[in-house]
């Protein structure tokens, strides 16, 4: 270079222009070519190759110059190590880019850490088997002690390493705790502060927040999508990373992705989980619109194993499926009832979360009850056409004793209602008195549930899922009526015991005194008896007497 510049005029000052490693990279370098000793690290030999690279030294000039001198250190020292590999990657996020990736450092060392791990996993299988009997945290210790080390990567660098290690065949759920500790440790920068601030969501995003975006967006695309991974994935951290989604402003693929394995175990969510705050100024406090979609989405999941079951099973029809749909009914009651006293919660969110479930997704209504009540408590500006809309989702004959007691005597409900609710609970009574407790409504559910021979195979398999889980759910309304009427024979019979003592005073004074008027009468017969008995001698005298006289 010097030669060439002195070409057209002396120069004395030359500057070599984005040297890698700067100008201590340069110092070793020329350390070498003057045969003074240093040692070539895995902090160093990245930077060292990349200044041989720039300044050419190659064999031409010299036999084992500087390039081959490092090539030989990576291939035989930092590539056979996992952990000097992942040090050697992490120096190379300092270097230029485009000299990198000429003479494949990255590249070695993405395939290096992946083939280790490898490596790593084989051992680690075999002192599983070794470790049956040991406990839970040695077994952890021997899976996959490498996760922490690749934190400390760049997200770029990060995301080849994971996807060259699924193509070798790292196994799902090492893959899923390195990202979430890589979420945890590269993510722990957002506080409360910063996600819920509206001023900030209103700004435009600074540069710490789009690569934050671009860690969330890069850890989702990142997640294995093989069925059996699905579950080991902890629900915690998938809601955890769609808060941060929505909170940064990620893709919406990123977060229709978040969504759908949500929804593949909405049945196993808390209310927790739900309560997501809401971004948008002047909206509800809450997330509703993400709630639904996560409804929609759990409801066609379970549409779809119904379809794919086609044919009889040994266990039950459908059984699993209405199970799940049964506790997710639950958990939107509670997250309604959650929800209710919002005032900047609209009517027709409201109406939609509790339409999009069907009428078997719920056992008994007293949860949507107490919800809708709390709503018309909060939001006291309804009209009587709302409230009558609000309330026809009630079904008046899947409420228990409680509920109905409460709203026979609820002036917030429309009074139509009310009539409903103490017609069903006088035919309720009614039945009970009679003893025909659902019985007939049972026979008249089954005798209508046979199939006609008219109908197709399938039509006739979706009949019958339709009618088991009717009488499914009829069972389990019965099951409840018997709690119910359990619960008040036990209550009758705690105060008749609560009674008791009165009750013996009362009945010991009771028969005192029937006693004492049996005393009492007695001695009055006795005294009667013997005037009788003196009366009727007179009588026998004077009988004796008129007898003599005659004769």
């Amino acid at each position: 270079m010097v030669a060439e510049a002195n070409k057209g005029s002396n120069v004395s000052n030359l500057e070599l222009l984005n040297f890698p490693g700067g100008h201590q990279t340069f110092e070793l370098a020329m350390k070498f070519c003057y045969g003074m000793n240093f040692e070539i690290t895995p902090f160093n030999v990245a930077r060292l190759r990349c200044a041989a690279a720039y300044l050419e030294m190659t064999e031409e000039y010299r036999e084992q110059n500087l390039i081959s001198r490092t090539d030989i250190y990576l291939n035989e020292i930092v590539f056979e190590n996992l952990q000097r590999s992942v040090e050697v990657l992490s120096t190379c996020e300092m270097l230029p880019l485009n000299i990198v990736e000429e003479i494949e450092i990255s590249k070695g060392c993405v395939e290096a850490i992946a083939m280790n791990a490898c490596k790593e996993q084989l051992v680690s299988g075999l002192s599983k088997l070794d470790c049956d009997g040991e406990s839970k945290e040695l077994k952890d210790e021997c899976v996959a002690w490498w996760i922490e080390d690749l934190s400390v990567l760049r997200f770029d660098f990060y995301q080849r390493v994971i996807c060259t290690m699924g193509r070798m065949g790292i196994r799902s759920d090492n893959i899923i705790a390195s990202l979430m500790h890589y979420a945890q440790t590269s993510l722990k920068g957002i506080g409360k502060c910063q996600i819920w601030n509206q001023s900030r969501t209103n700004s435009s995003p600074t540069t710490i927040e789009k690569d934050q975006r671009t860690i969330v967006e890069t850890i989702v695309s990142l997640m294995p999508t093989d069925k059996s991974s699905s579950s080991i994935i902890p629900l915690t951290f998938l809601f955890g990373m769609l808060k941060m989604a929505i909170m940064l402003g990620a893709t919406i693929p990123c977060r229709l992705e978040l969504e759908r394995r949500i929804s593949f175990r909405l049945e196993m969510v808390s209310l927790d989980d739900l309560l997501i705050p809401s971004l948008q100024s002047g909206d509800s406090l809450f997330d509703v619109d993400t709630v639904h979609r996560l409804l929609v989405n759990f409801l066609q999941r379970i549409e779809e194993e119904e379809t794919e079951d086609y044919g009889y099973e040994s266990d039950g029809i459908g059984y699993n499926g209405h199970g799940s749909l049964l506790k997710v009914g639950q958990l939107i009651d509670a997250f309604l009832a959650e929800i209710a006293p919002d005032p900047c919660l609209s009517l027709q969110k409201f109406i939609a979360l509790i339409e999009i479930l069907p009428d078997y997704a719920r056992v008994i209504d007293d949860g949507l009850y107490r919800a809708v009540d709390i709503y018309l408590k909060a939001h006291t500006a309804l009209t009587e056409q709302e409230c009558k809309k609000l309330c026809k989702f009630i079904d008046c004959q899947k409420l228990s004793q409680e509920a109905c007691n409460h709203a026979a005597q609820n002036d917030r409900l429309p009074l139509q209602m009310v009539v409903q609710v103490l017609y069903f609970e006088q035919l309720r009574l009614k039945n009970a008195m009679s003893g025909s407790s659902g019985d007939v409504l049972l026979s008249q559910r089954i005798s209508s549930g046979v199939p006609s021979a008219a109908m197709s195979p399938r039509d006739n398999y979706a009949s019958l899922r339709r009618e088991n889980r009717e009488l499914k759910l009829e069972i389990s309304r019965l099951r409840v009526r018997l709690s119910e009427l359990e619960k008040e024979q036990l209550f009758m019979k705690q105060g008749m015991i609560d009674k008791a003592g009165n009750g013996k005073t009362f009945f010991t004074s009771l028969s005192k005194g029937i006693g004492r008027i049996a005393n009492f009468s007695g001695q009055g017969g006795v005294k009667r008896q013997k005037s009788s008995r003196k009366s009727r001698g007179t009588e026998g005298k004077n009988g004796r007497s008129k007898r003599y006289s005659v004769s």
